[in-house]
């Protein structure tokens, strides 16, 4: 919903009626998460995507019938279904997506108000069982709205959704009727919005502008942070949320408590008065990635000064360094992808290499050769792994 909302205030204030369609359920591999969202206008414009491209246009079709008069319904299509092999799902899932129109009031004007504030929120949706499409929307600053057509189901859910919340997680979860665990009635649709994940980048280098423009891209509230005034501005960082000018050590201390496993350190001063201090600080916290950039020898001389600052065994281990995937960077702006994809890589516990799980040097010496393409044998069809 977030990545249409700004489609969605833009065709409400020309008054065009809107229908949703959401991917709320996925059985074996899919191409779009649950959450993802589409919107469609009575016009015919559309917004979002389902799966990337395969059911689009049966969904939207689906989308202008609700539009029409008829009445909300869930979707299905799977790879054992003919209809699936004739719109294009051929991935080997099963996608259960539902279709509604946009008339889920104040419901929707809270949900819009919490994105546009980064407020974090969830919506809970039925999905299956009575008053399909009915919602809840809660928030842990947020005072419920909506019901799901029983006041002790509405209780249930809500402190459900928002343990879900808490843990950025989207699913579907059952209940009976009145809110019973281990029962099968009703299924609810939670869609977690939690904040943006945050990435805090120390030292102002060229690297930082790199790394604070790629991580933007993947939606991360990015601060670039450095102890000297005249390397920390804004002109050099515009795609930092925020510029801070100050001892990383001390910023940590005061926004240390609020990071979460979802969120990134990044040091990349290369001075060990700004990195030992900053790594310190930043183990205390629940940071789900710290990273470090630096030489084999520069990440050997910073450990012995971490080791006499009392890190300890595990936390050396939580330190990724040398930072990044090994993928042979050497730009700031390859090195930022090799960076980013590692984040990547660690939050969804995905196998790759690592910079640090290789020996020798970092840069190794290019051939000076156009790079080889690989052979179909070893890429598969039409060259795609």
């Amino acid at each position: 919903m977030r990545d249409v909302l700004d489609d969605i205030e833009r065709w409400r204030l020309d008054g065009r009626r809107l229908a949703v369609a959401r991917v709320v359920g996925i059985e074996g591999s899919g191409p779009r998460d649950p959450g993802a969202t589409l919107v469609a206008s009575e016009a015919g414009e559309v917004a979002g995507s389902v799966s990337g491209g395969c059911v689009e246009g049966a969904v939207v079709t689906e989308a202008l019938a609700v539009l029409r008069g008829e009445e909300p319904r869930l979707v299905t299509y799977g790879i054992a279904d003919e209809e699936a092999f004739s719109v294009g799902l051929t991935c080997g899932g099963t996608i259960h997506i539902l279709v509604e129109p946009l008339d889920w009031f104040p419901v929707y004007e809270v949900l819009r108000d919490a994105l546009r504030s980064e407020e974090p929120v969830a919506v809970v949706t039925v999905v299956e069982g009575p008053s399909l499409g009915t919602k809840l929307v809660v928030g842990e600053q947020i005072e419920a709205v909506g019901s799901l057509g029983a006041a002790d189901l509405d209780e249930v859910v809500k402190r459900d959704a928002l343990g879900q919340l808490q843990s950025a997680l989207t699913g579907t979860r059952h209940y009976g009727l009145h809110g019973e665990a281990r029962q099968n009635e009703i299924s609810v649709f939670i869609e977690s919005f939690a904040r943006p994940p945050r990435m805090i980048i120390f030292g102002a280098v060229d690297f930082t502008a790199a790394l604070a423009g790629v991580a933007k891209v993947l939606g991360y509230r990015v601060t670039v942070c450095d102890a000297r005034p005249v390397f920390a501005t804004r002109t050099r960082f515009p795609a930092a949320d925020e510029v801070i000018i100050d001892w990383p050590d001390s910023y940590l201390s005061r926004v240390g408590p609020e990071l979460s496993p979802l969120d990134a350190v990044c040091v990349l001063t290369h001075d060990h008065k700004f990195d030992v201090p900053a790594l310190v600080a930043a183990l205390e916290t629940r940071a789900g990635y710290i990273g470090a950039m630096g030489s084999r020898r520069t990440t050997e001389a910073r450990k012995k000064r971490l080791l006499e600052a009392g890190v300890d065994e595990a936390g050396l281990a939580r330190i990724v360094a040398p930072i990044g995937l090994d993928v042979g960077a050497r730009t700031p702006e390859e090195t930022a992808v090799s960076i980013c994809a590692e984040i990547i890589a660690r939050r969804t516990r995905h196998a790759a290499p690592s910079l640090r799980d290789r020996g020798g040097p970092i840069h190794l010496e290019r051939s000076g050769e156009p790079p080889q393409p690989l052979a179909l044998a070893e890429t598969g069809s039409a060259g795609r792994p």
